[in-house]
């Protein structure tokens, strides 16, 4: 919470994220710790589900103020979306003009399809070595354990993680936070809060 209250005077940084919250389903608060553990981390970024790309800005941003090379991979399914405040007749070409408009198009390896395809598995896996993520970003579908089971092996120790959904009205809500839940039963993760309107922050614990 106090870093985000230091976000929120560097005004900027803030400018820039409150850009790229208005085509975004997170909330401001999550995409300047986004940017903050994209900044700190130790390795690369794996996203799964950039959407129309404003998560995706508030990481490229949290690497590029780093001053580090950095891994990073976005997955999005693509397609439409329709009868929503950010309808999109093409997602994918959205999320990459809203990427470029950012300056980071280059700095971003963007891939289309489904994070569980086997050959996209292997193109991460291929980009990444073992333990070489250090922040995990999920805000696809209800189903953030099949994905985490797919990338552990390229997880860091103490990788830190963002997942949505944990609180929401949609129908994704319920298998996510039943799935979380569970492995941080099991202390292979560990939260640190909620923020914006229900997503999980906290860290991968696995050795």
């Amino acid at each position: 919470m106090q870093r985000l209250i230091e976000y929120r005077y560097d005004k900027p940084l803030h400018h820039q994220l409150m850009k790229a919250a208005e085509y975004s389903m997170l909330d401001i608060d999550v995409l300047i710790l986004i940017y903050h553990m994209a900044k700190i981390c130790q390795g690369g970024v794996l996203e799964i589900g950039s959407f129309l790309g404003a998560s995706t800005v508030a990481a490229g941003l949290g690497i590029r103020a780093s001053g580090q090379e950095k891994k990073f991979v976005s997955i999005e399914l693509g397609g439409q979306l329709k009868d929503h405040r950010l309808a999109s007749k093409d997602i994918c070409k959205d999320l990459r003009k809203n990427v470029s408009r950012a300056g980071l198009l280059d700095g971003v390896n963007l891939i289309q399809g489904s994070s569980f395809d086997g050959k996209i598995i292997a193109a991460v896996k291929d980009r990444f070595g073992p333990r070489e993520i250090g922040l995990f970003i999920f805000d696809a579908d209800a189903n953030v354990r099949r994905d985490i089971d797919c990338y552990a092996d390229r997880l860091a120790e103490g990788c830190w993680m963002v997942i949505d959904d944990y609180i929401s009205a949609t129908h994704k809500a319920g298998p996510i936070r039943a799935q979380v839940d569970e492995l941080t039963g099991q202390s292979k993760l560990m939260q640190l809060g909620l923020y914006g309107w229900g997503s999980w922050v906290g860290r991968w614990l696995v050795r």
